[in-house]
């Protein structure tokens, strides 16, 4: 259980803070639900509590962690399938995950394979998705400003 003030990271939309907790009664159901703020994009979202563990709900990381994700970023590609359908597939999965080492690996990657032949319209979107999902993670880590964030993962990634 999570409490008002904690960072977390909520899969597929990225890290913010818990500003509440609230009882919502929706289609005739009641449930307790966090109040998320995204600092992108400024979006509050409702996460049924009871529902965390099935959606990968977790904890901001550490300093010590955001370490390895860095060196995980500034590795080398590793092996993906040479079919677009598969390796699309295979990088969405890794992304719901919500893992950040697997998003870090996804962003890694895609941004290999865009500097050797391109990326598709649909693998250029789920690039940037995921990188808006490490920078608002390194936003709340490093206590960045968006730009700031931004700015830090394309350093590491033109390194």
């Amino acid at each position: 259980m999570f409490n008002i003030g904690d960072k977390i990271v909520y899969p597929m939309h990225g890290a913010g803070v818990i500003e509440g907790i609230e009882e919502k009664e929706i289609l005739g159901k009641k449930r307790k639900y966090y109040v998320m703020r995204l600092p992108l994009g400024d979006m509050k979202v409702m996460i049924p509590i009871d529902n965390t563990e099935n959606i990968g709900l977790r904890e901001v990381i550490n300093e010590e962690q955001l370490a390895e994700v860095i060196e995980i970023l500034k590795g080398s590609k590793s092996k993906m399938s040479q079919n677009w359908n598969r390796r699309y597939r295979a990088n969405m999965d890794k992304i719901k995950s919500g893992d950040i080492y697997e998003i870090a690996e996804v962003v890694r990657n895609l941004v290999l394979l865009d500097e050797e032949k391109g990326l598709s319209t649909g693998e250029r979107k789920m690039l940037n998705s995921a990188k808006q999902i490490l920078i608002s993670e390194f936003a709340l880590i490093r206590n960045l400003s968006e730009q700031e964030a931004e700015n830090m993962l394309q350093n590491i990634l033109s390194q």
